[in-house]
């Protein structure tokens, strides 16, 4: 029989998701950990991925080979945790299993699973047969209590500090990534409004992540994805980094809210409350805006004010990696909470 280990993650592996740092956190803390790549679940032709996803609640193709696997490997090795990131969890039945196992079944809860784009019957089922229930947002908290959730607790995002550190690019690579403001996200359509007035106000726009080249308004802009090397030099070419949340998704801060801290930049943030319960006042290490209008005139200002720039990055990155901040810290929360 192989050795006993404490934590089980089911994750996904690579770029920056929470899962991979998750675990990276786990083995500084001398846990002895085993990974479940979540990707599984969706191992699946593209067509039939599309089709589970349009036609079958949102449920991955192979999510029941993923919740066997789990349940498996929570058999053989008894873990006394077992940690799912994100949507891409276990099945109901897999987790009443590895409840008789005795395993304490964790979900750090990275989306909104009340989303219209995001909600699935099979995820509503499998939350109340969790242990533990850790949302990023407060929008979520009193949902999941009233689904029968237990132990519902606030943990927000974090960064993980392998990956998100300041860097400075070289001559020729501050040349080539020079932009007035750098986005880093998604083009879902509620952001698309925000970074098209930017695009028809003249300024010099950097966009990092899916889809914005769909778009005529933002494709001049889109300059493909970027891995985390390149979002540090990125980050810190730019005068300006753009922190949008996604209100369909409930978001009172996203991953990019502390990467982009931890990096280090001038930092113009939706004003949300959570925002402020990390950033403090306008001014102190960011500056808010409210409404498209608010953030134009508030971009104006911070082009127009190089030394108060310099001033928000050296505060915001003194801010974020002194206020126990990373991934390490969020597991040890869940962990000690837990226990």
């Amino acid at each position: 029989m192989a050795a006993r280990c404490d934590l089980v993650i089911v994750g996904q592996r690579g770029g920056t998701h929470v899962g991979a740092s998750l675990g990276r956190a786990a083995e500084r803390a001398g846990l002895n950990i085993h990974f479940v790549d979540a990707g599984i679940a969706a191992a699946a032709p593209r067509w039939c991925r599309a089709v589970a996803w349009r036609f079958a609640d949102h449920r991955p193709p192979r999510l029941g080979r993923l919740s066997q696997l789990v349940v498996q490997t929570c058999r053989q090795l008894r873990p006394r945790w077992m940690l799912s990131t994100g949507l891409v969890g276990v099945d109901a039945k897999a987790l009443r299993d590895l409840g008789e196992l005795g395993v304490r079944r964790l979900n750090y809860a990275t989306d909104d699973p009340w989303n219209p784009r995001l909600r699935s019957r099979w995820f509503f089922a499998a939350l109340p047969e969790y242990d533990y229930v850790f949302s990023v947002r407060r929008a979520n908290l009193v949902d999941l209590d009233k689904h029968g959730c237990h132990n519902v607790t606030y943990v927000p995002f974090g960064f993980d500090a392998d990956l998100f550190f300041p860097e400075s690019p070289a001559p020729d690579e501050c040349r080539r990534l020079a932009a007035d403001v750098l986005f880093v996200g998604g083009a879902e359509p509620e952001r698309l409004s925000s970074v098209a007035a930017l695009t028809r106000n003249g300024f010099q726009v950097a966009l990092y992540g899916d889809s914005w080249n769909r778009y005529p308004v933002t494709r001049q802009s889109h300059r493909g994805r970027a891995d985390p090397g390149l979002l540090r030099k990125a980050t810190a070419v730019a005068k300006v980094s753009l922190c949008l949340v996604r209100r369909a998704n409930r978001d009172g801060q996203v991953m990019r809210s502390y990467e982009t801290a931890a990096i280090g930049a001038s930092m113009l943030v939706e004003d949300t409350l959570e925002h402020r319960d990390l950033f403090g006042q306008d001014g102190d290490a960011v500056v808010y805006f409210d409404s498209k209008q608010q953030m134009l005139e508030r971009l104006r200002w911070l082009l127009d004010h190089p030394d108060e720039r310099r001033r928000l990055t050296t505060s915001v990155r003194r801010l974020i990696q002194t206020g126990c901040h990373t991934y390490d810290h969020r597991l040890a929360s869940m962990l000690h909470e837990a226990i």
